[in-house]
């Protein structure tokens, strides 16, 4: 396919919102003409999202989904919804000439050719001029990660679910935590403390802990709302200790796990941060809680300190991502 696509079908397919959209790619320059959501747990299946989609638009021939969950070979079972995707039915049924499907992460990581200098916001300068492999750590309604192998001239993302790997304790508080998680989950992974469910176990765990119980207020705010919004709202409004408390240690979780996958993928090009909760809480990534946890591990400090740290702002490089890999690919 020429590096100039006319009209690509894209998708960004998470555990709580389906974004689909109608994309023209020129070059690393991606063109949304068309974008709907769809919020994810009110439909049975992934196809009907699809239909309703198609019926304001001619069906274009290339299609290309991120989608939550690990992808093997060309199918993929969604990690926090009843669907299980299937990219040879998508082309028998909806007449396809190529689909593509990406996890939601590698999706992003393939998007950042199509971000400029206002998409980002540096949390970390690192060395000038970094070259290497770079990463993707993204808290939404999970924790996502990926990774980009640097091959000398170009990045190739690849996808990793490092997020489901094991949280690992540092203090005394977050061993606690763990045994409040155990109590609940038989496995407690990175993905239960660092997204949005994490965040509402992180502050249920925290009123238990400083034997604190829920303003009125706020307890209002939580059934009227996202709970987790709410939560933030408070913590960056100073109006309650423990929604402050909860939004501190979430952060610094977040940089940890942020640090481990740096260094896991020698990632001297870049750490990026993606994900639907991080520039809702710029003010508090911005305090320097993010950067301490991201650089303590020991004697590798120095080794982080050099890796540019970067927040991604504009959430549509998840729909950049598809479009320029089934543009290169296909």
């Amino acid at each position: 396919m020429p590096a100039h696509v006319n009209r690509l079908l894209v998708g960004d397919i998470g555990g709580t919102k389906t974004r689909l959209a109608i994309a023209g790619v020129d070059g690393n320059r991606v063109r949304i003409e068309r974008e709907t959501d769809y919020p994810s747990r009110s439909v049975v299946a992934f196809e009907a999202v699809l239909e309703d989609f198609l019926k304001a638009s001619p069906v274009p021939a290339c299609a290309a989904f991120g989608i939550a969950g690990p992808v093997r070979g060309r199918k993929v079972r969604a990690t926090t919804l009843p669907w299980y995707i299937e990219a040879d039915a998508l082309q028998q049924r909806f007449g396809f000439r190529h689909c593509v499907l990406l996890n939601d992460l590698e999706a992003i990581a393939h998007g950042l050719p199509a971000l400029g200098e206002d998409d980002l916001l540096a949390l970390q300068q690192g060395e000038p001029d970094a070259r290497g492999n770079a990463a993707v750590i993204a808290a939404g309604t999970g924790l996502g990660e990926a990774g980009l192998y640097w091959d000398g001239q170009r990045h190739h993302p690849f996808a990793t679910e490092g997020g489901h790997s094991s949280f690992c304790p540092q203090s005394e508080l977050e061993m606690e935590l763990l045994r409040y998680m155990q109590k609940r989950y038989w496995h407690v992974s990175w993905d239960r403390v660092v997204s949005g469910m994490g965040l509402l176990d992180l502050h249920d765990f925290l009123r238990i802990y400083r034997k604190s119980s829920v303003p009125q207020w706020l307890a209002e705010e939580m059934r009227g709302s996202d709970a987790a919004s709410a939560i933030s709202r408070a913590a960056l409004g100073g109006s309650d200790a423990i929604c402050i408390e909860t939004m501190e240690l979430f952060v610094h979780l977040y940089g940890a796990e942020a640090g481990n996958l740096a260094l896991k993928t020698m990632s001297l090009g870049g750490l990026y941060v993606g994900g639907g909760i991080a520039p809702k809480i710029l003010p508090l990534l911005q305090r320097g809680a993010f950067i301490d946890a991201f650089r303590g591990n020991g004697r590798m400090r120095h080794l982080l300190e050099a890796m540019p740290v970067r927040v991604i702002l504009n959430d549509r490089a998840a729909l950049y991502g598809p479009a320029l890999c089934a543009a290169r690919v296909t």
